[in-house]
């Protein structure tokens, strides 16, 4: 990639298009995403690119163009869905006949909600581009789910208009390779500008275009705080995935997943469901790691993450791979998508950490802020114990410093912090790391300690 690339600007961009004669689309911008045609309109030469802008901000004549969502929302996947679709066939069927040998067909599309409070629920936006890379080609497409983080309106709706112009130049220009695409996709952005949820390819353009490697590489990079795979292999929307679910959070290093992980998993759903009085269909179990991991003092990168993802998947467990290295970070997260009940489920032996005030230095309340902000009437911390052959530690044998020795009380005597098992009920901890040794001096004791569904995964894994 030359230096020229790099420092293009966003005008620049949008005139390469204009100036380009094998491209020409449309663009079509309902709510607040009414920005990055206007970008194609400065460059100049927008004749040459543009068939048809159409802007919908009136809900009944968005209605009108492209029917209700069952679920009543505007910003959604769906909806963008129908506009690429409804404005792509227009495209083909309108100009194909005459313009079809010599002209690549697009259609730009967006569904936004910006608000002039910050509010990291409301602000954000779902667009996507579906175009031909070669006249007569078949459809590509791409799409995804974007926070705005500024706190104004304005800067929003600037955000947003540079990532439209960066989608189609990056679609047109940069699809050869996926670091390529994802480096002309931030220009000119600043990262603590938005945050990705998801981005989803389609296409035979996209083939060397791995869905979750791509977004973790998103996490890597800092333009997504987290990546979520279902229990399929799937990447999702979290905040559609998530949305009014109550869910229990297993945080772990997983390097590899062990029969003590899957234990943990396991009573942590059944007292979670207990104590809420939840229905299994109401109750979503997820994985949780983060890439950097301040206990170990660890950063994963993409490979690294992208080779743990994949083992959870070989279990059939929903996988989070998120940036947050504090566990109040995970659960302000979380309540982005949902605010029933919610609970993370460590081991005893984490307890030492999360109540060391060295890690709340950043809050200007200390630990006490960041403890209130992780529990509360609807969110819990599970704790399993921690049981070897000398000794159990459980919450109430966890003794912290006399300084916040009665913050912690409060939190155990309010039930917000609580032993999911007894030490009677449980073998011997097996750790991550005691695997790790065995299979690396190919001792195959190990076995013995991990799921069997992980035995081919972790024999073909060079990582471990």
């Amino acid at each position: 990639m030359s230096e020229q690339r790099r420092s293009k600007t966003i005008l620049e961009k949008a005139l390469d298009v204009n100036l380009d004669p094998l491209f020409y689309g449309s663009f079509a911008e309902i709510g607040a995403g009414q920005e990055v045609a206007r970008h194609f309109f400065q460059a100049g030469k927008a004749s040459q690119t543009i068939a048809l802008t159409i802007s919908a901000y009136d809900m009944t004549y968005s209605d009108i163009i492209y029917g209700k969502e069952k679920s009543g929302r505007y910003v959604c996947k769906s909806r963008l869905e129908k506009m690429l679709d409804r404005e792509y066939s227009k495209l083909i069927e309108r100009l194909g006949p005459t313009r079809h040998k010599n002209t690549c067909f697009f259609s730009f599309a967006d569904t936004v909600a910006t608000s002039s409070e910050g509010d990291k629920r409301s602000c954000h936006g779902w667009l996507g581009l579906k175009f031909q890379h070669s006249p007569n080609s078949e459809a590509q497409q791409v799409m995804l789910h974007v926070r705005m983080l500024d706190k104004y309106r304005l800067q929003q709706q600037e955000t947003l208009s540079k990532l439209g112009v960066n989608l189609i130049h990056s679609c047109f220009y940069r699809r050869k390779d996926p670091q390529e695409f994802l480096s002309g996709l931030f220009d000119q952005i600043k990262s603590e500008s938005l945050s990705v949820d998801v981005i989803y390819f389609s296409g035979s353009e996209f083939s060397k275009f791995d869905e979750i490697k791509f977004n973790l590489m998103l996490v890597e990079q800092g333009y997504s705080e987290a990546c979520f795979v279902d229990q399929n292999g799937q990447v999702q929307n979290q905040a559609d995935f998530f949305w009014n679910k109550s869910l229990l959070i297993q945080r772990g290093f997983f390097h590899p997943v062990t029969n003590t992980h899957l234990d943990i998993f396991e009573k942590g759903l059944s007292h979670f469901k207990k104590e809420f009085s939840l229905k299994a269909n109401d109750v979503l179990g997820v994985f949780e790691f983060t890439i950097d991991n301040r206990i170990k003092k660890t950063h994963l990168n993409t490979e690294q993450a992208y080779s743990r993802v994949k083992m959870i998947n070989e279990l059939k467990v929903p996988v989070l791979v998120t940036r947050f290295t504090l566990f109040y970070q995970l659960k302000e997260y979380i309540r982005l998508s949902t605010k029933s009940p919610l609970a993370i489920v460590i081991g005893a032996t984490h307890l030492e950490k999360l109540f060391d005030e060295s890690f709340y230095f950043d809050l200007n309340g200390g630990l006490l802020e960041g403890m209130s902000k992780l529990l509360g009437r609807f969110s819990r911390l599970y704790i399993y114990p921690h049981k070897t052959a000398e000794i159990c530690l459980l919450s109430k044998s966890f003794f912290p410093k006399p300084e916040v020795k009665n913050i912690y009380r409060h939190f155990i005597e309010n039930n917000m912090i609580q032993d999911i098992a007894g030490c009677d009920e449980l073998t011997e901890f097996i750790h991550s790391d005691d695997v790790l040794k065995l299979l690396k001096k190919k001792d195959k004791f190990w076995k013995k300690l991990v799921p069997d569904k992980l035995h081919k995964f972790l024999e073909k894994q060079k990582v471990f």
